[in-house]
């Protein structure tokens, strides 16, 4: 019993950390609790459509036997889906929600959806894997789970662009899904060729570790953005006959 209590709390505490991260830059106008926890169900719910659609369509089942399975995998059976149905609850979410009027709640709320997602899918992964579950728990407690909070950040600078501005509307509408499903897909593809290609395994570790890090400074600055454009413009209201 104490080993599934251990379990659970490894793979939640990295979810509820980044959550509360992105709660606290929210300072000007912190979001209602309950819209918040509102959104982490959302993940989830997120999670159980992933595992539910995938099986019907998939032609690899997760099986990586070469660069080719590894992309389809990757983008196909993961990218695709999960940050598609993300994106789905969050337009679900934020569609009548009268606290989304800050350009940084489009992040806030995005991240809580991603954390969701993450936390359940952390949950499966340490279950499936019980005979090592704390040694797949720390690396998906250092780069998985940050990678959906990536993810997340993506998608929600996009939206949030998409909704309070008028200028490059389509654009934002289309980089909000194709920002956070590329991000996704590459991390993915380079993590199954590690063990589909272990004869460039280093250039492949290599790569992915300057793209993580880089993804990572680069979100961090998209979330100083919207911190700014907040300060600088105050509260801002949303249009409400926006089609996003």
């Amino acid at each position: 019993m104490n080993d599934i209590v251990y379990l659970l709390i490894a793979a939640l505490a990295p979810a509820v950390l980044l959550a509360w991260y992105i709660y606290r830059q929210d300072s000007l106008q912190a979001e209602p609790v309950g819209w918040l926890l509102k959104a982490v169900g959302m993940g989830v719910c997120s999670a159980l459509l992933t595992l539910v659609i995938v099986p019907l369509y998939s032609s690899t089942h997760g099986s990586v036997f070469s660069m080719t399975d590894a992309f389809i995998v990757a983008f196909i059976d993961a990218a695709l889906p999960e940050e598609g149905f993300k994106l789905l609850m969050l337009w679900l979410l934020l569609r009548r929600n009268p606290y989304f009027d800050e350009h940084l709640d489009g992040i806030v709320y995005a991240v809580c959806v991603g954390m969701g997602f993450a936390g359940f899918e952390n949950i499966i992964y340490l279950i499936g894997n019980y005979d090592d579950w704390v040694g797949v728990g720390i690396v998906r407690a250092l780069f998985s789970v940050p990678a959906h909070f990536f993810f997340a950040v993506l998608m929600g600078y996009f939206y949030s662009l998409a909704y309070f501005q008028e200028e490059n509307k389509v654009r934002n509408v289309v980089l909000m899904f194709v920002a956070p499903v590329v991000a996704h897909g590459l991390f993915d593809a380079c993590l199954f060729m590690l063990s589909v290609m272990p004869g460039v395994a280093v250039l492949f570790a290599v790569l992915f570790l300057i793209g993580f890090n880089r993804l990572k400074k680069r979100c961090t600055e998209l979330i100083r953005i919207q911190k700014e454009k907040d300060i600088r413009e105050g509260m801002i209201c949303g249009n409400d006959d926006m089609g996003v």
